[in-house]
C-alpha cells in the first residue's frame, strides 16, 4: 500500500545508522556534542536524527522530484486530495503568512473573516493586503463565535468587487464548522479562490463520521495544521493547494513558502509530518472512530454532574454551525455558578489539569487521533467533580450577562502601514480616536475588536475593559497589563 510508507523518515534513519562522518551543522554532532542533560532528556536516537537539509539521498539527488523529501510531500498531497502539499515546520503560521503573500501578487484587496488566527493579521502586515472584513455569527447563549455564513461572505464579496480572495476559518475552536461548499459556490461565483483556514480539522478527511474536509468542498487552499489532532510534533503543519482549478497560482505560492521557511529546516519536525500522514492514511479511519465513541460516553459522564451541558451536534443548524466536530470537548459551564476562568485554575490547582482553552462561559478540552477518552477522560472528570464541589464550599458567583462586542472602529491604514508607522505608547484609558497599531481581542468571544490600523473607539475600549473586569483575558496586546496600547503617531 503507497500510503504505508514514510520516505522522508526511512532516509533519516539510513543516513544516522551508516554512521558518516558529520562535517556539516549542527554542533552536537549527532549527540555527541550535546549538552548530557538534552542528551539525558531525549535521547541519542532523537539528536541522530537531527539532519540539516541539503544531504543527499534525504532532500538532494539526481532527481530532485524523486528525493524522499518530494517523495513525502507528494504522499501527503495524495493522502488529503490535494494538487500539491507542502511540509512546514514553522507551523501553521507561517502557512498563513505564505498564503498572503501569494495573494498579494493578484492584487490588493481581500474579505476575511474576522476571527482569523493572529497569523493571517500579520501575513496582512507583511504582504500589504487591504482588508474587509465580515463578522462571523456570535452565539447569544453561549458568548462565543461560530464561522461565517454564505450570506455574509456574499455580502462583504459583494461590497468589495476588486477583491482577489476570500479568507474563512473552519473548524472553529469551539468545533463548529462551517458550510464550506456553500462558501465555495459563494467565492466562485464571485470569481475568487476560497482560503480555507482549517488548522482544527486536518482529520476531517480520515473519517466518515466527521464533517466533511474543505479540500473535498472545493476549498483553493487549505492550510492543516497537523500536530493539533493528527499528531505531528508541534510546529509542524502541512498547506494544500486544491485539486479544482486555478484560481491561485502553484508557482506563486510554491515561491511564497520558500520566502517564508528557514534555510534549516528540523527533520524531526518533517519527519513527524510524514508519520502522522501515514498514520492518519492508514489507519485514520478506524482510531478516529474509537475516538469518536469514546467521547460520546465522555460527554454523557460530564453532562451528569450537576451544572454541565457539554456541546455536540445539538448546535448544528445555529447560525454559523453547519456541522460539529466532536474531537473539541466544550463544557457548558454556565449552570455550575463559576465563569470558566475561576473552574479551569481549580482544575490545574487541584488535578495539574491543563486546557486548551477557557472563557467566561466554556471549558475546553482536544482530544488527538486514536485517543481512547473514557481513559484519559478519567482525569477529566474527577477533576471537574472536584471543581464543583470546591464553588459548593467556596460559594458561587453572579455571571454577567454576555455582552455582543461593539462595531469595530473604522479602517484608517492597512495592517502594514499601521505596523510600520511611527508609533507611541499611550494610556489605555486615553487611547479614544487613536490608530492601533496592534491587536486587542477579547475574550470571550475572540472575535478581535481591534486591528492595526482602526482606529479606537470609546465603546470599544469600554467593553474591553470590562471583559477583563470580568476575568477575560485579552490576546495581541503588547502590554499584557492592557494599562497601555500602542498607536500610530499622528
Amino acid at each position: 500500500m503507497e500510503q504505508d510508507r514514510t520516505p522522508y523518515l526511512d532516509s533519516l534513519i539510513a543516513y544516522a545508522d551508516r554512521d558518516p562522518g558529520r562535517f556539516h551543522v549542527p554542533g552536537h554532532k549527532g549527540g555527541p556534542g550535546a549538552d548530557p542533560a538534552l542528551r539525558e532528556a531525549v535521547g541519542e536516537r532523537l539528536l541522530a536524527l537531527d539532519i540539516p537539509a541539503g544531504i543527499e539521498g534525504i532532500d538532494v539527488g539526481p532527481d530532485p522530484a524523486e528525493v524522499p523529501f518530494q517523495l513525502a510531500q507528494r504522499l501527503a498531497a495524495d493522502a488529503w486530495g490535494a494538487r500539491r502539499s507542502w511540509f512546514l515546520v514553522n507551523g501553521g503560521s507561517g502557512g498563513n503568512h505564505a498564503i498572503c503573500l501569494a495573494l498579494a501578487h493578484a492584487g490588493e484587496r481581500v474579505v476575511v473573516q474576522r476571527n482569523v488566527h493572529s497569523s493571517t493579521i500579520d501575513g496582512l502586515v507583511l504582504s500589504g493586503l487591504r482588508p474587509r472584513f465580515v463578522a462571523p455569527e456570535l452565539d447569544p447563549e453561549l458568548g462565543i463565535a461560530h464561522c461565517l455564513t454564505p450570506e455574509s461572505l456574499d455580502a462583504a464579496l459583494a461590497a468589495e468587487p476588486e477583491a482577489i480572495a476570500a479568507m474563512v476559518v473552519s473548524p472553529t475552536y469551539f468545533g463548529a464548522v462551517a458550510d464550506i461548499a456553500a462558501l465555495v459556490e459563494v467565492a466562485h461565483a464571485r470569481g475568487v479562490p476560497l482560503i480555507a483556514d482549517e488548522a482544527w480539522g486536518s482529520h476531517m478527511h480520515f473519517s466518515s463520521a466527521l464533517p466533511t474536509a474543505a479540500l473535498e468542498c472545493g476549498a483553493d487552499v487549505v492550510l492543516s495544521s497537523i500536530h493539533k489532532i493528527v499528531g505531528s510534533v508541534t510546529q509542524s503543519a502541512i498547506l494544500h493547494l486544491g485539486d479544482g482549478g486555478d484560481r491561485v497560482d502553484e508557482r506563486v505560492l510554491d515561491r511564497a513558502v520558500t520566502l517564508i521557511e528557514t534555510t534549516s529546516p528540523n527533520a524531526i519536525l518533517t519527519a513527524s509530518l510524514d508519520t502522522a500522514r501515514r498514520q492518519a492514511a492508514v489507519h485514520g479511519e478506524e482510531l478516529l472512530a474509537e475516538t469518536v465513541a469514546s467521547l460520546t460516553e465522555l460527554r454523557a459522564r460530564i453532562g451528569a454532574i450537576g451544572g454541565l451541558d457539554v456541546l455536540d451536534d445539538r448546535i448544528v443548524g445555529r447560525a454559523g454551525v453547519h456541522a460539529y466536530d466532536p474531537l473539541r470537548l466544550v463544557v457548558d459551564v454556565r449552570g455550575m455558578g463559576a465563569t470558566g476562568h475561576r473552574i479551569a485554575r481549580l482544575m490545574r490547582e487541584s488535578d495539574d489539569i491543563n486546557l486548551e482553552l477557557f472563557s467566561e462561559n466554556v471549558v475546553v478540552a482536544v482530544f488527538g487521533i486514536g485517543e481512547r477518552a473514557e481513559r484519559t477522560g478519567e482525569r477529566l472528570v474527577a477533576a471537574l467533580e472536584r471543581a464543583s464541589r470546591r464553588i459548593g464550599e467556596e460559594g458561587k458567583e453572579p455571571l454577567p450577562p454576555f455582552a455582543e462586542p461593539p462595531p469595530w472602529g473604522p479602517t484608517e491604514r492597512s495592517p502594514r502601514e499601521a505596523f510600520l508607522s511611527p508609533q507611541e505608547v499611550v494610556a489605555f484609558d486615553a487611547a479614544e480616536g487613536r490608530i492601533a497599531t496592534e491587536s486587542l481581542a477579547a475574550y470571550p468571544p475572540g472575535v478581535p475588536n481591534v486591528l492595526p490600523g482602526e482606529r479606537l473607539t470609546r465603546p470599544t475600549l469600554d467593553y474591553i475593559a470590562d471583559s477583563v473586569a470580568h476575568g477575560g483575558m485579552v490576546r495581541g496586546a503588547s502590554d499584557r497589563t492592557l494599562s497601555t496600547v500602542r498607536v500610530v503617531v499622528e
